[in-house]
């Protein structure tokens, strides 16, 4: 597991196993979103997977949510997905009374995100 940060980024945009990650705030609020959700846009810029850590974050509202949910958005139209690491169980019950955890795979730890693979696209009606 290589962990590097990425060049030509002020953010807190880094690189795990070749895939970029994200590092959310403590608290990721209408204040903090907007600026999370442009590391975002930027981290995916050529990886339509990304990883965004939020193990360090302790507070999440719906201007949070709104800045996951369209990077999980264009992670899926580019044939991707956004991997959600969290350990707070306040977070994740946030999470799963919203559905997004059904949105995005949450994981415990840095390691496992970048481990996993992607999940097998759903059969369109055209193919089966």
């Amino acid at each position: 597991m290589m962990m590097d940060s990425a060049a030509g980024h002020e953010g807190p945009i880094s690189r795990l196993d070749g895939l970029p990650v994200v590092t959310a705030p403590v608290e990721l609020d209408a204040h903090s979103a907007i600026g999370f959700g442009e590391e975002l846009a930027a981290a995916a810029v050529g990886h339509p997977t990304i990883i965004a850590d939020m193990t360090g974050t302790r507070f999440c509202d719906s201007a949070g949510l709104h800045a996951l949910l369209i990077a999980i958005k264009h992670a899926r139209t580019a044939g991707g997905e956004v991997r959600v690491v969290m350990t707070a169980s306040r977070a994740r019950r946030l999470f799963a009374v919203t559905g997004v955890d059904r949105l995005a795979r949450l994981f415990d730890t840095l390691a496992e995100a970048a481990a996993a693979a992607l999940p097998a696209p759903m059969a369109s009606p055209e193919t089966g």
